[in-house]
């Protein structure tokens, strides 16, 4: 059976690379022709632990367009881009796009899988089916728990398989998992509508740990014994009805996906008529906190060091900035008129200019949490 992957980006190339070490078959195609060069030559430019190596014993069939691996594979797997729209939610015509390229094809694909990877809104892909119901093709919502930085581990070992929809391959999907991990598979199967709300609730809940725990945080800095936050933390994380995963005090959430999920949940729960939910609530909160981390290192300088940071990427090790406390932090405290160090300068061609380099060659006051 040949499988075939339609967005070979961060998660995709990840993904197509365990499906064919798990002994499939696997095509995969992207918009980026020069990126697809690269790929076919066996070259990728990632800070991904193990996907170069993957990539260099790897026989994928990489193409430029979706008709090929459309035609060739029995189940297509999509993890094309959904950027947020301003309200909140997500942005699917991507995945739309795909839907228009399998009803336009010239030869049959009836009997044929799409399986959606990207993150979608509640009811997306029960209406993706109706459009592609009377074509003979079944939709499947299968979205992975992953962290950047960490994308092939968390492949291999994830903690839930969820998998919205039903259909001819629905135990091939289930039976792709016990080859692709390296822990055996605990698999959630329900609607597509019920796992799209699954993949956003759980974000929304880490959103609300990290909230949670800065909020704690910030009141015992407040109450003068900051000193004291780790402990309190591990003594409330120790109640193993809370835990310790995400309850820690630090910067607030960042990145390309807890922010987002977090809102579109929000923006979901407001369409279905719940105006005071908790997306909101956290948002603001991460808002106001990243004030208060600013105002915290202002007034805790009191020799008036410039400041310095071993990263400003949302996640130390990776190379993205997007929505980053860290760097919104550092922008902060130049804008507060001081000079700022940055030593990790791997994100250095996104960042502002005025951001100093490298290792610092003065005293300074070190920004850690």
């Amino acid at each position: 059976m040949k499988i075939g992957l339609l967005g070979a980006g961060r998660l995709g190339i990840c993904l197509a690379l365990l499906l064919e070490k798990a002994g499939y078959e696997v095509m995969a195609s992207d918009i980026r022709k020069e990126y697809i060069q690269n790929l076919q030559n066996k070259v990728i430019k990632t800070n991904e632990p193990l996907v170069q190596e993957l990539l260099s014993e790897s026989n994928i069939i990489f193409s430029h367009g979706n008709y090929e691996v459309i035609k060739e594979c029995d189940i297509i797997f999509t993890l094309v881009a959904t950027p947020s729209l301003p309200d909140g939610s997500y942005d699917v015509s991507s995945v739309r796009e795909v839907i228009r390229d399998i009803k336009n094809c010239d030869f049959d694909v009836s009997g044929k899988s799409l399986v959606i990877g990207c993150t979608t809104n509640p009811g997306d892909c029960a209406d993706f089916q109706n459009h592609l119901k009377e074509f003979g093709v079944d939709v499947y919502y299968n979205p992975e728990f992953i962290a950047q930085g960490s994308i092939i581990k968390d492949l291999q070992h994830a903690d839930m398989v969820l998998i919205g929809g039903e259909g001819k391959h629905l135990q091939e999907i289930r039976m792709m998992y016990y080859g692709l991990q390296l822990t055996k598979p605990s698999i959630y199967e329900m609607s597509t509508t019920a796992a799209e709300l699954v993949k956003l609730a759980v974000n929304c809940f880490l959103t609300t740990k990290i909230s949670y725990a800065n909020m704690v945080g910030e009141v015992m800095a407040k109450s003068g014994i900051s000193d004291e936050i780790d402990t309190v933390l591990g003594a409330i994380g120790s109640d193993t009805r809370v835990g310790k995963k995400f309850l820690n005090y630090g910067y607030g959430y960042g990145g390309p996906c807890l922010p987002r999920d977090n809102r579109s949940f929000a923006a979901y729960a407001k369409k279905v008529g719940l105006e005071y939910n908790l997306g909101f609530t956290t948002d603001n909160f991460n808002e106001e906190h990243s004030k208060f981390l600013l105002n915290w290192f202002l007034g805790h300088n009191e020799k008036n060091l410039p400041y310095a940071f071993k990263s400003v990427a949302y996640k130390e090790g990776t190379d993205i900035i997007t929505e980053s406390q860290q760097y919104k932090l550092c922008l902060g405290l130049i804008e507060a008129g001081h000079k700022v160090y940055v030593v990790d300068d791997i994100v250095k061609h996104q960042c502002d200019s005025r951001i100093i380099w490298g290792q610092p060659e003065e005293d300074v006051c070190w920004i850690e949490l």
